[in-house]
Protein backbone atom coordinates (compact mmCIF):
# COMPACT_ATOMS: atom_id res chain seq x y z
CA UNK A 1 0.00 0.00 0.00
CA UNK A 2 1.24 3.46 -0.89
CA UNK A 3 2.36 5.72 1.95
CA UNK A 4 -0.18 8.50 2.52
CA UNK A 5 0.54 11.97 3.90
CA UNK A 6 -1.69 14.96 4.59
CA UNK A 7 -0.43 18.54 4.24
CA UNK A 8 -1.91 21.99 3.71
CA UNK A 9 0.36 22.61 0.71
CA UNK A 10 2.41 20.41 -1.61
CA UNK A 11 5.27 22.19 -3.39
CA UNK A 12 6.73 20.38 -6.41
CA UNK A 13 10.30 21.34 -7.26
CA UNK A 14 13.15 22.57 -5.05
CA UNK A 15 14.63 25.14 -7.40
CA UNK A 16 14.69 28.83 -6.44
CA UNK A 17 10.91 29.25 -6.89
CA UNK A 18 10.09 26.17 -4.81
CA UNK A 19 12.50 27.25 -2.09
CA UNK A 20 11.02 30.74 -2.05
CA UNK A 21 7.52 29.29 -1.66
CA UNK A 22 8.70 27.00 1.14
CA UNK A 23 10.34 29.89 3.00
CA UNK A 24 7.18 32.01 2.84
CA UNK A 25 5.03 29.10 4.04
CA UNK A 26 7.48 28.49 6.88
CA UNK A 27 7.35 32.16 7.84
CA UNK A 28 3.56 31.95 8.05
CA UNK A 29 3.62 28.62 9.95
CA UNK A 30 1.73 26.87 7.15
CA UNK A 31 2.58 23.14 6.97
CA UNK A 32 3.85 21.93 3.60
CA UNK A 33 5.82 19.19 1.90
CA UNK A 34 8.43 19.97 -0.73
CA UNK A 35 9.02 17.24 -3.32
CA UNK A 36 12.13 17.19 -5.53
CA UNK A 37 12.92 14.45 -8.06
CA UNK A 38 16.69 15.06 -7.91
CA UNK A 39 18.95 14.47 -4.89
CA UNK A 40 19.69 18.13 -4.15
CA UNK A 41 18.17 21.60 -4.15
CA UNK A 42 18.44 23.71 -7.32
CA UNK A 43 19.67 20.83 -9.51
CA UNK A 44 19.86 23.02 -12.61
CA UNK A 45 22.46 25.13 -10.81
CA UNK A 46 24.23 22.33 -8.96
CA UNK A 47 24.30 19.54 -11.57
CA UNK A 48 23.35 20.87 -15.00
CA UNK A 49 25.07 24.23 -15.46
CA UNK A 50 28.50 25.04 -16.84
CA UNK A 51 31.36 26.22 -14.66
CA UNK A 52 31.57 29.84 -15.80
CA UNK A 53 27.86 30.67 -15.53
CA UNK A 54 26.93 33.78 -13.54
CA UNK A 55 23.60 35.40 -12.80
CA UNK A 56 22.67 37.46 -15.85
CA UNK A 57 20.73 39.97 -13.78
CA UNK A 58 21.94 42.08 -10.86
CA UNK A 59 21.82 40.19 -7.58
CA UNK A 60 19.06 42.42 -6.18
CA UNK A 61 16.72 41.18 -8.91
CA UNK A 62 17.50 37.53 -8.13
CA UNK A 63 17.22 37.57 -4.33
CA UNK A 64 14.60 35.26 -2.87
CA UNK A 65 11.93 36.57 -0.45
CA UNK A 66 12.88 37.43 3.13
CA UNK A 67 16.65 37.19 2.59
CA UNK A 68 18.74 39.51 0.39
CA UNK A 69 21.86 38.35 -1.41
CA UNK A 70 24.84 39.29 0.82
CA UNK A 71 26.45 42.68 0.26
CA UNK A 72 29.81 40.91 -0.02
CA UNK A 73 28.72 39.17 -3.23
CA UNK A 74 29.52 40.86 -6.56
CA UNK A 75 26.77 42.45 -8.65
CA UNK A 76 26.56 39.31 -10.80
CA UNK A 77 27.26 36.31 -8.51
CA UNK A 78 28.99 33.24 -9.85
CA UNK A 79 27.45 29.78 -9.92
CA UNK A 80 29.34 28.83 -6.77
CA UNK A 81 28.23 31.99 -4.93
CA UNK A 82 24.59 31.61 -5.91
CA UNK A 83 24.54 27.96 -4.80
CA UNK A 84 26.02 29.01 -1.46
CA UNK A 85 23.29 31.66 -1.13
CA UNK A 86 20.62 29.00 -1.80
CA UNK A 87 22.16 26.63 0.76
CA UNK A 88 22.19 29.43 3.35
CA UNK A 89 18.56 30.17 2.47
CA UNK A 90 17.57 26.53 3.06
CA UNK A 91 19.30 26.56 6.43
CA UNK A 92 17.75 29.83 7.54
CA UNK A 93 14.19 28.73 6.83
CA UNK A 94 14.59 25.07 7.87
CA UNK A 95 13.64 23.76 4.43
CA UNK A 96 13.83 19.97 4.20
CA UNK A 97 12.80 18.67 0.77
CA UNK A 98 11.85 15.05 0.19
CA UNK A 99 14.43 14.18 -2.45
CA UNK A 100 14.18 11.64 -5.26
CA UNK A 101 10.41 11.99 -5.41
CA UNK A 102 8.97 11.85 -8.92
CA UNK A 103 5.44 13.26 -9.08
CA UNK A 104 3.47 11.07 -11.49
CA UNK A 105 -0.08 12.44 -11.24
CA UNK A 106 -2.02 15.27 -9.63
CA UNK A 107 -5.81 15.31 -9.58
CA UNK A 108 -8.37 17.42 -7.76
CA UNK A 109 -11.14 15.71 -5.78
CA UNK A 110 -14.15 18.01 -6.04
CA UNK A 111 -16.01 16.22 -3.25
CA UNK A 112 -13.17 16.27 -0.73
CA UNK A 113 -11.92 19.67 -1.90
CA UNK A 114 -8.36 18.39 -1.96
CA UNK A 115 -5.57 17.58 -4.38
CA UNK A 116 -4.38 13.99 -4.60
CA UNK A 117 -0.72 13.70 -5.56
CA UNK A 118 0.85 10.39 -6.53
CA UNK A 119 4.64 10.25 -6.41
CA UNK A 120 7.32 7.60 -6.52
CA UNK A 121 10.40 7.31 -4.36
CA UNK A 122 13.11 6.88 -6.99
CA UNK A 123 15.40 5.30 -4.43
CA UNK A 124 13.15 2.51 -3.20
CA UNK A 125 10.59 2.50 -6.00
CA UNK A 126 7.78 2.78 -3.45
CA UNK A 127 4.60 4.64 -4.33
CA UNK A 128 3.51 7.58 -2.16
CA UNK A 129 0.26 9.54 -1.98
CA UNK A 130 -0.20 13.07 -0.68
CA UNK A 131 -3.42 14.95 0.03
CA UNK A 132 -3.42 18.74 0.22
CA UNK A 133 -5.65 21.77 -0.18
CA UNK A 134 -3.15 23.50 -2.44
CA UNK A 135 -0.45 22.50 -4.92
CA UNK A 136 2.39 24.75 -6.07
CA UNK A 137 4.11 23.56 -9.26
CA UNK A 138 7.65 24.98 -9.28
CA UNK A 139 9.34 22.61 -11.72
CA UNK A 140 10.56 25.35 -14.05
CA UNK A 141 10.18 25.73 -17.79
CA UNK A 142 13.61 24.23 -18.58
CA UNK A 143 13.71 21.30 -16.18
CA UNK A 144 14.00 18.66 -18.93
CA UNK A 145 16.81 18.86 -21.51
CA UNK A 146 15.70 18.37 -25.11
CA UNK A 147 17.75 17.68 -28.21
CA UNK A 148 15.66 18.40 -31.34
CA UNK A 149 15.31 15.91 -34.14
CA UNK A 150 17.91 16.80 -36.75
CA UNK A 151 18.24 14.81 -39.96
CA UNK A 152 21.49 12.87 -39.97
CA UNK A 153 22.28 13.48 -36.32
CA UNK A 154 22.08 9.79 -35.42
CA UNK A 155 24.75 8.92 -37.97
CA UNK A 156 27.10 11.71 -36.85
CA UNK A 157 30.31 10.07 -35.62
CA UNK A 158 31.34 12.88 -33.28
CA UNK A 159 30.04 13.69 -29.82
CA UNK A 160 26.62 15.30 -29.40
CA UNK A 161 26.36 17.15 -26.11
CA UNK A 162 23.38 18.98 -24.61
CA UNK A 163 24.26 22.22 -22.83
CA UNK A 164 23.22 20.68 -19.49
CA UNK A 165 26.15 18.26 -19.81
CA UNK A 166 28.72 20.90 -20.72
CA UNK A 167 31.03 21.98 -17.89
CA UNK A 168 34.01 23.69 -19.54
CA UNK A 169 36.13 23.64 -22.68
CA UNK A 170 39.11 21.66 -21.38
CA UNK A 171 38.50 18.51 -23.44
CA UNK A 172 37.72 20.47 -26.62
CA UNK A 173 41.08 22.20 -27.05
CA UNK A 174 42.02 22.17 -30.74
CA UNK A 175 38.76 20.46 -31.76
CA UNK A 176 36.05 21.73 -34.06
CA UNK A 177 32.87 22.41 -32.11
CA UNK A 178 29.52 23.63 -33.46
CA UNK A 179 27.19 25.34 -30.98
CA UNK A 180 23.52 25.31 -31.99
CA UNK A 181 21.53 28.22 -30.62
CA UNK A 182 22.31 31.74 -29.45
CA UNK A 183 20.47 31.99 -26.15
CA UNK A 184 22.35 32.80 -22.98
CA UNK A 185 23.78 29.29 -22.73
CA UNK A 186 24.72 29.01 -26.40
CA UNK A 187 26.50 32.37 -26.53
CA UNK A 188 28.34 31.87 -23.27
CA UNK A 189 29.38 28.29 -24.06
CA UNK A 190 30.62 29.39 -27.48
CA UNK A 191 32.75 32.07 -25.82
CA UNK A 192 34.02 29.59 -23.24
CA UNK A 193 34.99 27.13 -25.99
CA UNK A 194 36.79 29.82 -27.96
CA UNK A 195 38.65 31.00 -24.87
CA UNK A 196 39.66 27.39 -24.18
CA UNK A 197 41.22 26.95 -27.61
CA UNK A 198 38.45 25.13 -29.46
CA UNK A 199 37.71 25.90 -33.11
CA UNK A 200 34.25 27.20 -32.41
CA UNK A 201 31.36 27.92 -34.77
CA UNK A 202 27.78 28.84 -33.89
CA UNK A 203 24.52 28.34 -35.80
CA UNK A 204 21.69 30.80 -35.21
CA UNK A 205 18.17 30.15 -36.49
CA UNK A 206 16.78 33.67 -36.01
CA UNK A 207 18.38 37.12 -36.23
CA UNK A 208 20.44 37.94 -33.16
CA UNK A 209 18.99 40.72 -31.04
CA UNK A 210 21.19 43.77 -30.95
CA UNK A 211 19.11 45.80 -28.52
CA UNK A 212 19.43 45.38 -24.77
CA UNK A 213 16.31 43.75 -23.25
CA UNK A 214 14.61 45.86 -20.62
CA UNK A 215 15.37 43.26 -17.96
CA UNK A 216 19.08 43.90 -18.42
CA UNK A 217 18.85 47.65 -18.05
CA UNK A 218 18.32 47.89 -14.32
CA UNK A 219 20.25 50.63 -12.58
CA UNK A 220 21.14 50.21 -8.91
Amino acid sequence: MAEQREEAVIVIGAGPSGLATAACLHQLSIPYTLLEREDCIAPLWQKYSYDRVHLHLPKQACALPLMPVPDTYPKYPSRKEFIQYLNDYVSRFSISPRYRRLVETASYDEVAGKWKIKARDLGSGDAEEYNSRFVVVATGETCDPKIPEVEGLHSFTGEVLHSTRYKNGEKFVGKKVLVVGSGNSGMEIALDLANSGAKTSIVVRSPVRTTVPYSYSYRW
